[in-house]
């Protein structure tokens, strides 16, 4: 049986249901609510905010507010109050992250709604404005992520962290951007430059997703509560192994999620041609099997040329059927308990670490 299946995130071990979902939610009205008056980038504010406000599984906050619980952080107080505004800081990141992404993948939605470069393509066609409408909504796009950056390091800087927390935080803040950027380059340059290989794909996925998805959340959090260095070492190894299977979730759902629910087409990763974990592992089966027909179809799907309908359905059968599907599953399963034996490991509240595990074992058996 599957680690996972032995893992029920609602036993009664569990701790019950804390408040920090509605506490980060009026930090984050709270920041947009006192921003200074932008009239002459309104637009870009509005699709910001409405970024935001369209969903999201703030993960990346949760993470990181039991990563400061666990290392001692105080659940009331001034302290605790500051770093529940400090941790905007990371739902901004997040989107600064996924509207440069829809513009480099030419995703057409996110969040159920059209993505930033489209909302702003759109208007330029509905104006009859001069110039190319997808440019303009490229560009517009790419300023509404350059405000969300801006605007993170905003956040963080002004929550009222004490200077001493503040300075323990800047190391991991730094590191995580230019992680993500990194992240994002190699797989740029994966795409290019047709690297279809399982190491080239994981390392991607350690970048761009594990690093500022849980890994660095959980060392922004433990740092802000002066965690030792042990205490981070033991969070950060739980955090690159339990983000590795959380960016490996997310490739099962972008060729097999439900739509409804993720806010995407179904079989967008196909559609958009990512050089994923699951499809070099498709590649390196049927490389292995010798079966050139499946190899020449799923080649297909990386070649940069339009994906038809029959050619997604074609593909995602053959995921299963040439085992990929089942061998992400078990490297979701050996993560996950890689990452939790390392969360273990650590001296820390006992409340947080079984939280964590809670927040864990969501994250990488979630549908969407």
């Amino acid at each position: 049986m599957s680690l996972l299946a032995d893992l029920d995130p609602g036993t009664s071990t569990s701790p019950a249901p804390d408040e920090f979902t509605a506490r980060f939610a009026a930090a984050l009205d709270d920041f947009f609510r006192t921003r200074p008056p932008v009239d002459a980038a309104r637009e870009l504010v509005d699709e910001l905010h409405a970024l935001v406000l369209a969903g999201g599984k703030r993960i990346r906050p949760a993470f990181a507010w039991w990563g400061w619980r666990a290392a001692g952080g105080e659940v009331r107080g001034d302290a605790a109050e500051a770093t529940v505004r400090a941790l905007v800081a990371l739902e901004l990141l997040q989107c600064c992250a996924l509207v440069h992404d829809d513009v480099m993948d030419r995703s057409e939605t996110r969040r159920g709604r059209p993505a930033a470069h489209e909302a702003f393509a759109a208007q330029h066609r509905r104006r009859r404005w001069a110039g190319s409408a997808r440019r303009h909504g490229d560009s517009a796009a790419i300023l509404v992520g350059d405000l969300a950056l801006a605007w993170a390091d905003d956040a963080l800087v002004t929550a009222g962290l004490s200077p001493a927390a503040l300075q323990r935080a800047w190391r991991p803040w730094q590191a995580m951007r230019t992680e993500m950027m990194a992240g994002q380059h190699l797989d740029l340059r994966a795409t290019a430059g047709r690297d279809g290989s399982l190491e080239g794909a994981l390392r991607v996925a350690a970048l761009k997703t594990a690093a500022y998805t849980v890994e660095r959340p959980l060392h922004l959090g433990a740092a802000l509560a002066d965690a030792p260095p042990d205490v981070i070492a033991c969070l950060r190894a739980f955090g690159q192994d339990v983000g590795v299977a959380f960016q490996l979730r997310d490739d099962l759902i972008g060729v097999f999620g439900d739509s409804e629910v993720t806010g995407k087409p179904v079989g967008g990763d196909l559609r958009e041609g990512k050089r994923t974990p699951l499809m070099a592992l498709a590649v390196a089966h049927a490389t292995a099997a010798g079966d050139h027909a499946a190899v020449r179809t799923l080649s297909r799907c990386l070649g940069g040329a339009p994906v038809t309908e029959e050619l997604v359905s074609a593909a995602r059968a053959l995921l299963v059927d040439l085992g990929a599907v089942e061998a992400v599953e078990g490297h979701i399963d050996a993560l996950t308990a890689s990452g939790l034996a390392a969360l273990d490991r650590a001296d820390v509240d006992e409340v947080a670490r079984a939280r964590l595990r809670r927040l864990a074992v969501r994250a990488v058996r979630r549908h969407g």
